[in-house]
Formats: C-alpha cells, structure tokens, sequence
C-alpha cells in the first residue's frame, strides 16, 4: 500500500475551491509606482462577501498574449484548460468588496515578468476575467495582548485590512519590507501601531528584513504574529517562532504568498 504522504499530488484528491464568478475590469488606478488597484464588476458578484481580513481570491486571466477568457475545469487536484496546460492564475487579498455596485477592488504588485502585473497595467476598460473565493480570512482574537504584523509588499494590502480590522486599544507592531521607498504608501490609522518600513537592500534576500524584525521582536506572553511574504522567508520566521521561541501554533499565522520563480501575486 503506497503511504498517504507519498501519494503525488497530481494523484491527490483536493477539495474543488469556490466556483469561479465572472468579471470584468471596470478601472485601475495607480496607488503608488509599485501598486495598481484594479476594480472588478459584473453581476455574477452577487452574493461574493469576504468577512474577514486578510483572505483570498484567485484571479483567473485570458492566457497571455490573448484577450479571450476560457474557464478552466477542476480535476480534483487543481483547475485544468481542456487541452491539459494550466490556467493563468494568481492569488490575491480582496482589498474592498462593494455589494451594491457588484465591485471588488484588488491591490496588484507591479514587477517585470509578471502576468497579473502586465495585464493590470495594459488592460482595457471591459477586459475579461473572473475570480474564485474567498479563501481563509484571518479570524482577529479579539482578547490577544498584543499584536506583530510582518509582509513585503504583496501583504501590503492584507496588513491594511489588519490595521483597519484589529482592536484600537491593542498594541501592534508593523514591519513592511519594500523594494524602494516610492513603494511605501499611507496605511490606516491604528492608535496604538508602531509602522517600521525597511528596503530591501542591495544584493539581499526577500524577506531577510521580516525574519530579522521577527528575532528581534518582544512579544508579551499571548501575542498572535502574523505574517507574509516570500515563501522560503517565512519558513524560516516558523521555525524561529515554533521551534526557537516555542510559540504555540494557534499564536502564529504565517503565509507564503509567493516564491522565487514563481510569483504569485503577480
């Protein structure tokens, strides 16, 4: 008998993610030279809610080089185009969702190479697309001491949803990574956040500035951390929180939004 945990995970069966809803770009906005809000309409968003903060949506995408958006089906294992090739799709946070006016506003890191990135930026009034969610919010303990919130710029529009979502007698510590300081933009007023922002420097790796801000941080007995960015970097902030600090699992939410090669958000 092959063991559960060496099953390939083409052989693996998944639960099928929300069904994909139909949209279409009714504007984009530059939010700074790094980011570009796109808002997404169309009735099939009726009924779309994400509650919590900091949850997903999977933006599917015409394959690059095409305007024409062909829905891909799930195979219980991930979705698939009818001729076997994988569908252009990135993971984003619903920045804003408006249930009168059938919008929802997604935040897009601006980069080279990036499908997501390249389409928000070219894309025309009325281009096709549709998203899949939402996936797992961020469920706020409402009773936690204190709070450390850690991202680069692909969680900067999650860390705002914290902000404005996070009690306002509570302390939090933030620390956003950013590739140049244009990339900085205001944040939502928190009455007790601390807001450092690092660039990256020259030559290092993503997210080295989150693990350093995470070893260095003083959490108070009972803080929840919170944390996203580069996958490999927060791999090393779990095991610093779990295995070095001890923390317990329910304290810490730590997320890979991306990984090098392989840019989701983008």
């Amino acid at each position: 008998m092959t063991p559960a945990d060496s099953t390939p995970d083409r052989l693996r069966t998944r639960r099928e993610p929300p069904r994909y809803r139909r949209v279409s770009l009714r504007r984009a906005v530059r939010i700074s030279p790094h980011l570009v809000r796109v808002t997404l309409g169309g009735a099939e968003l009726d009924g779309f809610r994400a509650d919590e903060p900091a949850a997903s949506v999977r933006l599917l995408l015409p394959a690059p080089g095409t305007d024409a958006l062909v829905m891909p089906a799930w195979n219980g294992n991930e979705f698939l185009l009818a001729d076997g090739r994988r569908p252009t799709i990135r993971t984003f946070t619903p920045r804003h969702v408006d249930l009168e006016a059938l919008e929802l506003d997604l935040d897009v890191v601006i980069h080279p190479d990036g499908a997501a990135s390249a389409w928000a930026e070219r894309a025309e009034t009325g281009a096709s697309a549709a998203v899949s969610g939402p996936g797992r919010g961020y469920p706020v303990d409402e009773g936690a001491p204190a709070f450390l919130l850690v991202g680069d710029e692909s969680a900067i529009p999650a860390i705002t949803q914290l902000l404005e979502a996070l009690p306002s007698a509570t302390p939090v510590q933030v620390h956003i990574e950013v590739a140049s300081p244009d990339a900085r933009i205001d944040l939502p007023h928190h009455p007790e956040a601390t807001i450092v922002w690092s660039d990256l420097p020259a030559g290092g790796a993503s997210g080295d500035t989150l693990v350093e801000a995470v070893r260095r941080a003083d959490l108070v007995p009972g803080s929840q951390v919170w944390a996203a960015g580069e996958a490999a970097a927060m791999q090393r902030i779990r095991r610093h929180l779990f295995e070095e600090r001890c923390l317990d699992r329910s304290q810490a939410t730590v997320r890979g939004y991306w990984k090098h090669g392989r840019r989701e958000g983008s």
